[in-house]
């Protein structure tokens, strides 16, 4: 029994380690398999508004991120392999093999967004649609990067920085860390739901978080970069239907042509902004779930 068992009503709880790491995982519902992958700094909580609905419909499989949630912590590695989005791709699409689910559909929030692009790209025939909330790709972002969203995104600036400087940083005070990087965007700390920002509070407070979350912006800004750039000159594209929502009072749609961004990295990309800020799951679950339902529902 965990604290956040109540929200998600019916979910079970498993621990599995396909690539010999250690991936919590809830999953509830039948039908269709659905992967959720969380943001930073969250965990499969963030779904807690629209996850039971979605398991009406779908086997919805809600995993943390390795090094977040209650996920293994991940130490620094050569090059932050470790933390390389491929990487953490592969806990994915071995978790969804563990389960039985060779082809999947994945909706994927602020970092986990860039898992499952990652996911999508290297593993096309296992995605069968994409829905990612409130990015533009990786490569496109750090390229494209202005004073606006540097304040903004100032935390993708901060976590790069070598260790052990963020790392101590953070651990001097991980619950104001949260406070600061959530409540500073549009809605603030009372778009969470307490049982919820007190999830992602105990975790962030875990031994190894601090570097683990580090090690993850380290590879997005090297070795991810390296990975996305070869992409881009082989002219791979993801070839799923893509759904991108973004929120119309955050910073990603304020700094960036985001379906431009996409309509390049993607063969079928449709996508809007939602009246909500960086938290859409959380924000604004009902127009997340009519969208989710109305995408997952075509024929991929």
């Amino acid at each position: 029994m965990t604290a956040i068992d109540p929200l998600l009503p019916g979910f079970e709880t498993l621990d599995l380690a396909p690539q010999g790491v250690r991936i919590r995982v809830r999953r509830g519902g039948s039908g269709p398999p659905l992967l959720l992958l969380h943001g930073h700094p969250q965990s499969h909580a963030m779904w807690h508004r629209v996850a039971p609905a979605l398991a009406q419909r779908h086997t919805v499989v809600a995993a943390d991120l390795r090094g977040y949630g209650d996920s293994q912590r991940i130490p620094a590695s050569p090059g932050h392999v470790a933390c390389s989005k491929r990487t953490m791709a592969l806990d994915m699409l071995g978790v969804m093999q563990a389960l039985g689910f060779a082809r999947f559909d994945v909706l994927a929030h602020d970092r986990g967004a860039r898992v499952a692009h990652r996911l999508a790209l290297d593993h096309p025939g296992a995605v069968q649609r994409l829905l990612l909330l409130d990015v533009a790709p990786t490569l496109a972002m750090y390229e494209h990067t202005s004073e606006d969203f540097a304040r903004a995104y100032w935390h993708w600036f901060f976590l790069i920085q070598p260790a052990p400087l963020p790392e101590r940083l953070i651990e001097a005070d991980p619950v104001a860390y949260v406070r600061e990087v959530m409540g500073r965007r549009h809605a603030g700390l009372q778009a969470f739901d307490p049982v919820a920002l007190a999830a992602y509070e105990r975790c962030i407070a875990l031994p190894g978080t601090a570097t683990a979350i580090c090690e993850d912006y380290r590879a997005s800004a090297g070795i991810d970069l390296q990975h996305d750039r070869a992409d881009r000159d082989a002219g791979r594209m993801l070839v799923m239907p893509l759904h991108v929502l973004w929120g119309a009072q955050g910073a990603v749609g304020r700094c960036f042509d985001v379906p431009a961004l996409w309509s390049v990295a993607a063969a079928r990309c449709t996508g809007h902004a939602l009246p909500c800020g960086h938290y859409i799951a959380e924000e604004a679950p009902d127009l997340l779930l009519s969208e989710a339902l109305a995408f997952f529902k075509e024929t991929p």
